[in-house]
């Protein structure tokens, strides 16, 4: 299946490693040109010769930390200036720190807050008018499964991510009479290092080896297995994709059958 992605033009979040890169690699792959953002140059560097040379796509890199208050505008004008427009804007975010939703005193709610959730909704009403001058754009949020069914010791994130569901759905019947689709993919246990490290934290709390805490977490899930960040990033390049074009307001899921809510 053709997605109609050549050469489209994508800002993706958080794209240095997990989820982010793996979004950004299934877009390069289909030919579209990304802005991959993170914090550490290093990584932003590596991820971009990899995919360079592995096109057809191009990617370029933009460093950024979205604790920073002028973090959208900075990405916005480097997607400008790197991509010379915008057809796809992917939300992505790091986690907060794992613990009880009790734990955090109010200057971390605020700094989370800000990271994960302001950000997101500045750099998106930036990145509006452009999206619209297509009549095609393509808004997709990454988020969690504890905005389903909230993860214990995961109190923040249950927290803040669930306030970006009310706001994806309230922004999609906002914009699609221009032709922007706006939508949620929730992973569940994907392979990726943040996973490694909620595992190690869990082992530690609980007193059993990393090994023993994922192959519990693996007999929650009917598919017997983590997943891997390919298959995620399959069903976001779809969604993101002129396929795509009468799928909005929704939150969809990739996690093998996790997640317990209807």
């Amino acid at each position: 299946m053709d997605l109609g992605l050549q050469d489209k033009r994508a800002l993706v979040l958080a794209s240095s490693r997990g989820l982010g890169f793996g979004i950004a690699k299934a877009l390069v792959e289909e030919g579209a040109n990304v802005l991959l953002t993170g914090r550490s140059e290093e990584r932003l560097a590596e991820g971009q010769k990899i995919l360079n040379e592995q096109g057809p796509g191009k990617a370029f890199v933009k460093s950024c930390d979205l604790s920073d208050q002028s973090s959208a505008r900075t990405l916005f004008d480097a997607a400008m200036e790197s991509l010379g427009g915008l057809d796809i804007l992917v939300n992505n975010t790091g986690g907060p720190p794992p613990g009880l939703v009790t734990d955090p005193d109010s200057k971390s709610w605020i700094d989370q807050f800000e990271m994960m959730v302001l950000r997101v909704i500045e750099l998106t009403n930036l990145c509006i008018p452009e999206l619209k001058k297509h009549g095609e754009g393509r808004v997709l949020t990454v988020g969690s499964g504890g905005v389903v069914q909230p993860i214990p010791n995961l109190g923040m994130s249950n927290t803040l991510r669930s306030a970006l569901v009310g706001w994806n759905k309230t922004l999609s019947t906002e914009v699609a009479k221009d032709g922007i689709t706006s939508n949620m993919l929730i992973p569940g246990r994907i392979h990726t290092e943040r996973v490694d490290e909620l595992d190690a934290a869990a082992a530690k709390r609980q007193n059993k080896t990393v090994e023993e805490v994922a192959e519990a977490s693996r007999a929650m899930i009917p598919t017997g297995r983590y997943g891997r960040v390919d298959e995620f990033a399959s069903v976001a390049a779809f969604l993101v994709s002129s396929r795509a074009s009468y799928v909005t307001g929704s939150v969809v899921r990739c996690d093998g059958g996790q997640i317990r809510g209807v």
